[in-house]
């Protein structure tokens, strides 16, 4: 080999190396901004929804979400399925989600998205860890049945949020058709036997 060449091919390797580290390097920063901000195309699967919420089967409603901005706003899916045991008895023959537990699914997203902001800062899942109570519903509407199949797609934005009290919008929708909508108001408490006294 002559010198020439050894020179040429030490410049390409150089090169090269250079070309993988400066990747490596945006592909660290890339994860701390995904770790930083959920909001940048990621989503939360069941286990992380399970470290911010207490519910559980059969009552944690909400299959994953979709995009949270912490402390402000969440989309999150429910997938309806036949096989929901509340399917048996409402109704026989024609099967209907309870309206009731829309709107709880509907609590469930907000929940995730005020949860989270808590849950990055404290990292506690025990009963220590504090919870999002449900305490009242404000002009409630619901334009449509949701039914075994549909994929229920509902965005909560927190509008308000003063000491511990908060009001939400909250929009669940089949195929970009309304199931329901309205008011949702929470309270955020350190443990559920503080709230009830």
């Amino acid at each position: 080999m002559l010198k020439g060449e050894q020179k040429s091919e030490d410049k390409e390797e150089e090169k090269s190396e250079d070309r993988s580290e400066g990747k490596e390097d945006l592909e660290g920063k890339e994860d701390k901004e995904a770790k930083k901000d959920r909001t940048k195309g990621r989503g939360l699967g069941p286990t992380e929804i399970q470290k911010i919420l207490p519910h559980r089967y059969p009552f944690l409603l909400v299959d994953r979400v979709l995009e949270v901005q912490e402390g402000k706003r969440a989309i999150g899916v429910k997938n309806v399925s036949a096989n929901e045991p509340y399917f048996q008895g409402h109704f026989p023959g024609c099967p209907v989600m309870p309206a009731v537990l829309v709107v709880e699914a509907m609590a469930q997203v907000g929940a995730v998205a005020l949860l989270s902001k808590t849950q990055s800062k404290t990292q506690s899942e025990g009963p220590e860890r504090p919870l999002a109570v449900f305490t009242g519903i404000d002009r409630m509407r619901f334009r449509r049945p949701v039914q075994p199949g549909d994929t229920l797609v509902i965005e909560v934005t927190i509008e308000s949020m003063k000491r511990n009290v908060g009001r939400a919008a909250a929009v669940a929708r089949v195929k970009d058709e309304v199931a329901a909508e309205g008011t949702i108001w929470f309270s955020l408490v350190e443990q559920v036997d503080t709230w009830l006294g």
